[in-house]
């Protein structure tokens, strides 16, 4: 579902706005020299203001609260998401470590970010959020090299699988994938499938 809401995000919410921006003309364009090339808003810095005042040309009086409410309940969201994925993330970690103090530090991390986040300019805290999903993209790359020999193996097996007709399922013992531990157990009690 975290994959597909990329593209909802990119295709939708973010291809609207532009669309809006530039049907209305409420953004500024500067070259890299500094040199004003469109002043559509005068003194306004990019970010948000572009949206709030684009809205506003189609809902006088509601685009600035309009805006203000959207972002409240993307950072909201955004936060609970990315909370869920780090608490599950250490509670992977402490079935073979045991740090039970790990989930404390993320909150105080959590708490922390939020309380800079909100004392700090726009782009302060956009840069430090471009800082964050590339730390992230990059972990991910790096765990997909990790387990892509695994994961082409379970791929292979499962297209082998369809091609025979057979209803495919995973067994990692019989592909020589270990710590396998879930679908290892499902197998020992004979339940066969994905969870219900």
């Amino acid at each position: 579902m975290q994959a597909f809401s990329v593209y909802i995000d990119t295709l939708f919410v973010c291809s609207a706005t532009a669309f809006m921006l530039l049907s209305t003309g409420m953004y500024n364009v500067k070259a890299p020299s500094g040199e004003v090339l469109f002043n559509g808003l005068p003194g306004i810095d990019a970010g948000a203001a572009y949206t709030q005042a684009a809205v506003e040309t189609v809902l006088p009086g509601f685009g600035a609260a309009f805006v203000a409410i959207a972002l409240f309940f993307f950072a909201f969201t955004t936060i609970v998401a990315y909370y869920y994925m780090a608490e599950t993330n250490i509670a992977y970690i402490n079935r073979k470590m045991h740090r039970p103090w790990l989930t404390f530090v993320l909150k105080l991390a959590i708490l922390a970010s939020v309380t800079y986040g909100a004392v700090q300019s726009a782009s302060v805290a956009w840069d430090l959020g471009d800082v964050g999903v590339g730390l992230m993209a990059w972990l991910n790359i790096i765990a997909i090299l990790i387990i892509q020999k695994p994961a082409l193996l379970a791929l292979r097996d499962y297209e082998r699988q369809k091609k025979a007709g057979l209803q495919p399922f995973f067994d990692p013992e019989s592909l020589g994938i270990r710590n396998a531990v879930f679908w290892t157990e499902r197998l020992k009690r004979g339940k066969t499938g994905l969870p219900k």
